[in-house]
């Protein structure tokens, strides 16, 4: 969901009431509380006008859509175009037929600090079946948080692991309390893999990304090249064509762009320029000479939240990745 998306949906939430709103709340995913509940928190007073304007946007969206009943065929064709047939294999199996989660499900809405302490004395193994049910960012914040021993012995195991066997996931709801409540006929989950390792890989960034790859490829050069082979990086936005660049412009903030282009190659900020308009590209031009020296890790942060859009986007399906992986006190 596009930044104005939520923020009109905070509007709607604070429109509705506090019990409407908690009705709807009940059926988003964690992300998607937080998103859209640090936009309620910040957004202030709303006018008439605004409030009006989105109730009737609201009103328009829902206008003439059909209420088809609770059809489990109707659920299956929609899961499946919107998230394709493995991810949606995923979760009709717990609509349906009622799986559990309760535990996964719960790392899910704490917060990387404690899902970290949690689990920091745990085996090397568990960890990484544990990552792997995670979602990508939250994942990498969690094991940025761990010893850099254990972080590069936990990215090794996720690469090279093909799934999660039902016994493995009942050996993980002993240290979890309530994990997948998996019967005898639960598939082997294709979870881990070198797609999984370079996902999270790609929201380390900096030293602590080098550091991981370098340690793979003391004990594997094949699997840590796999594993570079699949990440996307900043730079690696010069892959994308004409059209996915301007999709993503229209999704960045400008000071955030300004400071994640500091330090970039030259070919990089001209693609960037190429797909704006002449004004806005003359505007980001002054606008990064003005600003002077910004620090390294600044710049690394703003470069990780565009590539966290960058990924949004391609999940939705409206661009396509390919490229590979690497990037380094002060940059001009």
């Amino acid at each position: 969901m596009s930044e104005e998306g939520i923020r009109k949906s905070a509007a709607l939430m604070l429109a509705l009431g506090q019990e409407e709103a908690a009705e709807v709340m009940k059926y988003l995913g964690p992300k998607d509380v937080q998103r859209l509940g640090a936009a309620m928190a910040t957004l202030g007073h709303l006018s008439r006008d605004q409030v009006e304007s989105v109730l009737q946007d609201f009103q328009q969206e829902t206008e003439g859509r059909l209420s088809l009943g609770d059809s489990d065929e109707y659920l299956r064709t929609v899961l499946k175009k919107a998230l394709g047939d493995d991810k949606a294999a995923h979760i009709l199996e717990r609509i349906l037929h009622g799986q559990d989660n309760s535990g996964i499900e719960s790392l899910k809405w704490l917060d990387a600090a404690s899902v970290a302490d949690m689990i920091r004395n745990e085996h090397p193994q568990i960890i990484a079946t544990i990552m792997v049910h995670l979602e990508r960012d939250h994942a990498s914040e969690i094991l940025q948080l761990l010893p850099e021993r254990l972080r590069n012995d936990v990215m090794m195991r996720i690469a090279t692991l093909e799934g999660v066997q039902p016994l493995a996931m009942r050996e993980l709801n002993e240290v979890l309390t309530k994990l997948l409540a998996g019967g005898e006929h639960t598939k082997k989950g294709a979870l881990g893999g070198v797609k999984a390792a370079a996902d999270i890989l790609n929201y380390m960034g900096g030293a602590v990304e080098a550091s991981v790859l370098a340690s793979i490829r003391e004990h594997d050069s094949e699997l840590a090249q796999k594993i570079q082979d699949q990440m996307f990086t900043f730079d690696n936005i010069l892959d994308l064509d004409d059209r996915s660049i301007q999709m993503l412009l229209r999704e960045v903030q400008s000071e955030s762009l300004i400071i994640a282009l500091k330090g970039t190659s030259q070919e990089l900020r001209e693609k960037i320029f190429k797909n704006m308009s002449s004004r806005a590209a003359e505007a980001l031009k002054e606008d990064l000479e003005a600003k002077g020296p910004v620090r390294l890790s600044e710049v690394e942060a703003e470069q990780k939240e565009i590539l966290k859009i960058v990924r949004r986007l391609a999940d939705e399906g409206q661009i396509v990745l390919g490229g590979k992986g690497g990037e380094e006190g002060m940059v001009e």
